[in-house]
């Protein structure tokens, strides 16, 4: 049973940080595959200034929640820039990171302020305690000073230190962007890429060999409330186990964990045939899924994949765990999949786009879904059912409405739109998301300061006034990649990326012939 993104220790932590907080106020699979927004027409003028507004705005939101003492930003802020959170992660840190770099491309910042902040924030990671066997960071650390989080704020919950393989991964890429965008700190940046050790996610002896572990803990986690089920294993030779996530492996491929698969196949520490054992869909034989597939076996590598796709809104597209855009796109911020695999992600990252805009224009007039706060309070997972292979899904609305097979045009509610989720979309409907977006702003009080807040209930207009620096760093990666010709792609995606990512992609066809 595939478990995702909502199961990460990320995820669950976020949840708590939030929970109390209240809310105010292209065809068918197979076609040809539209024209990457970055590499399209130059924008008008006008537009241009838009999106660079919008630009400023998300920067100044990531600056505002970076500590000046050491560099590391906050996890979430209000909408107003203040109450930062005490708790921040790698992907955090990450996003931050590849955020000036995209703000310099920008002209937000100048190429010597994004050199200072990045170096003040390489510097406080070179400090932090870490995995050193993996090269690997913790997931919780506190921004003021770096420490690891072992209670959680308010609470007083015990946090476990856990190594996470998708927020390692993420720490890794903009290390990589750093290292190739960012003379000034390449060394220090390549230094601690250098070290890391991705195949100590991978499992070898899975039934579907080397898929990726959630991640694993230095210990076995007994005084958690809820101890997951672990197992103490040494993948890497280090000489001491750690205790691993037994049941929790990542396993489908349209999801955002990708990215560790892709960085342990250019570090040469996993074997590409890894990328081939994720699902695309469940197999056609398996009957409990919500949606049967449509697809047929093909083979990779000597691998059998089972090419199959969901047909939603005449459309047929290789669903991920829950639907959300950031399944489907965050690699894509890094990695130019559309067109080192025209085939698969050159038709899937259309097709998912154009779904999502579909459903919420129908239901609610605005569209773009993927987990971010809840405008009622806490952290939800948004998107759209119909993309996703979770039987309860991640829903578009407030009442998680279900599309089943007994009612496949139910109605919906209080649909709940991500802002975040229409950035990512624009590296591929320029026009539609800039229009979605240009609605949000206009008709809901969810813009401010720091740019626009992380979800808006379109029914009741309910906003969840605050910002994640996760979303945020989104928008500017998908920014940098619209107005600055793919400039995380660029720096993430040369030399090995390029060398031994590309053409292991590039084999596949997705869908049904």
């Amino acid at each position: 049973m595939s478990q995702q993104f909502q199961h990460t220790p990320t995820a669950l932590g976020r949840r708590a940080l939030l929970a109390g907080g209240v809310g105010v106020g292209i065809g068918a699979l197979g076609a040809t595959a539209p024209t990457p927004a970055h590499a399209g027409p130059n924008q008008s003028q006008q537009e241009r200034r838009l999106l660079m507004r919008w630009g400023r705005d998300t920067w100044h939101c990531l600056a505002a929640m970076a500590d000046p003492r050491t560099g590391l930003v906050t996890d979430l802020i209000q909408a107003d820039l203040t109450e930062p959170a005490t708790v921040t992660s790698p992907t955090n840190i990450g996003g931050y990171l590849w955020s000036a770099v995209v703000a310099r491309e920008l002209g937000i910042i100048t190429p010597g302020e994004a050199s200072r902040r990045v170096r003040q924030t390489l510097d406080t990671l070179s400090r932090m305690e870490h995995h050193t066997a993996s090269g690997m960071y913790f997931n919780w650390y506190d921004p003021r000073d770096g420490s690891v989080v072992t209670a959680w704020p308010g609470s007083g919950d015990p946090v476990e230190p856990f190594v996470s393989s998708v927020d390692a991964a993420w720490l890794g890429a903009a290390l990589l962007v750093v290292r190739n965008a960012d003379p000034a700190n390449a060394t220090l940046a390549g230094r601690m890429f250098d070290r890391m050790r991705f195949d100590v996610f991978s499992d070898p002896t899975f039934w579907k060999p080397y898929l990726n572990y959630g991640g694993f803990y230095l210990e076995e986690p007994t005084r958690l409330a809820r101890p997951p089920r672990t197992e103490a294993r040494d993948l890497i030779g280090a000489g001491t186990p750690v205790w691993y996530t037994a049941d929790h492996h990542y396993d489908t491929i349209v999801s955002e964990t990708r990215i560790t698969t892709y960085l342990g196949i250019a570090k040469e520490q996993i074997p590409a045939t890894a990328y081939f054992q994720a699902w695309r869909t469940f197999p056609p034989d398996w009957t409990w899924p919500e949606m049967t597939p449509v697809g047929q076996w093909r083979s990779y590598l000597g691998v059998d994949v089972f090419e199959g796709a969901h047909d939603y809104l005449g459309r047929r597209t290789v669903p991920g765990w829950g639907g959300s855009m950031f399944e489907e796109l965050m690699p894509n911020v890094f990695v130019p999949e559309e067109t080192w695999a025209p085939l698969s992600w050159g038709r899937n990252h259309a097709n998912h786009v154009a779904v999502q805009r579909d459903h919420g224009l129908k239901e609610y007039g605005y569209w773009g879904f993927s987990p971010a706060s809840n405008p009622f309070g806490g952290y939800s997972e948004w998107g759209v059912d119909a993309l996703g292979l979770k039987p309860d899904g991640y829903f578009s609305d407030v009442e998680h409405t279900d599309r089943t097979p007994t009612d496949p045009d139910p109605d919906y509610g209080n649909g709940v739109v991500t802002p975040h989720a229409a950035f990512l979309a624009m590296m591929h409907d320029r026009a539609g998301a800039i229009a979605t977006l240009q609605a949000l702003e206009t008709n809901f009080d969810c813009y401010g300061p720091g740019g626009f807040h992380d979800a808006v209930a379109v029914g009741s207009g309910t906003v969840a006034h605050r910002h994640l620096s996760l979303d945020q760093a989104m928008i500017m990666g998908a920014l940098g990649n619209v107005l600055a010709k793919g400039v995380l792609q660029r720096a993430f995606s040369s030399g090995a990326v390029e060398r031994l990512v590309r053409p292991v992609i590039s084999l596949e066809e997705f869908g049904a012939s």
